[in-house]
């Protein structure tokens, strides 16, 4: 499987980067007490990292507000998912453990605060591109949702052979490639814009690996994307 970022995107936002950690023959099934107090520890933790002042602007929030823009989005209508986590949190809910890949990408997006989302491999056909959605995209079923919706033209998508996977770079992702306790095989994406140190994006990946392969088991390696290495292969 190709991952790949289009060229499209890059002339959005030439200084984007991914980093992509796939998790092979993971247990995901069962309720693991230690993965829910990473996730509890992660919400405690946020006050502390956040800081001060309003949700939107902070830097980490604020740069995926201006993202949404730049492609036509309403960011206050459809926030990013590390705004809408950060807003959860500070705003004293405690996040549902669906499953422990969710609880522990939820954690890492709330420690680095950078948006985190995650792919059922099994569940997808061919190969998978962040790309701007062209004029006639397949509708796609959104995760809480019962219609199908078409991705707006020029919106920047996640997308396999089949359709969009996440609307909106972050906003929200297809129900056919949720994440269940039955994934044995998982594709996990953090992203990043600027201004970020060097090593924050590879370190929240590295983080989260740590915390699959620990807690999930199976075999875990990482992919870093950018304007340099827009693509690469995952066996």
């Amino acid at each position: 499987m190709r991952f790949s970022i289009d060229p499209s995107v890059f002339e959005l936002f030439p200084e984007v980067g991914l980093g992509v950690v796939q998790a092979r023959h993971v247990d995901n099934s069962r309720d693991d007490p230690e993965v829910v107090e990473i996730l509890r520890r992660a919400e405690r933790d946020l006050p502390r990292i956040f800081g001060e002042g309003p949700v939107a602007d902070h830097p980490r929030v604020s740069v995926w507000r201006e993202a949404y823009r730049k492609f036509g989005a309403k960011p206050k209508a459809t926030p990013s998912s590390v705004e809408n986590l950060v807003r959860r949190v500070l705003g004293g809910e405690l996040l549902r453990p669906v499953n422990n890949l969710v609880s522990l990408y939820n954690a890492v997006s709330l420690t680095h605060l950078l948006p985190v989302g995650g792919e059922d491999r099994d569940r997808l056909s061919g190969d998978v591109r962040l790309t701007r959605a062209g004029p006639a995209e397949p509708p796609v079923i959104l995760l809480g949702e019962k219609d199908p919706r078409s991705p707006h033209e020029g919106e920047v998508i996640y997308t396999d052979d089949i359709g969009a996977l996440c609307r909106r770079w972050n906003w929200k992702e297809a129900d056919r490639t949720k994440l269940t306790p039955e994934t044995k095989n998982v594709i996990l994406v953090i992203e990043s814009l600027p201004p970020l140190p060097p090593d924050a994006l590879p370190k929240a990946a590295d983080d989260l690996a740590a915390l699959v392969e620990r807690h999930l088991g199976g075999t875990v390696s990482t992919l870093l994307l950018h304007r340099g290495n827009p693509e690469g292969i995952l066996r």
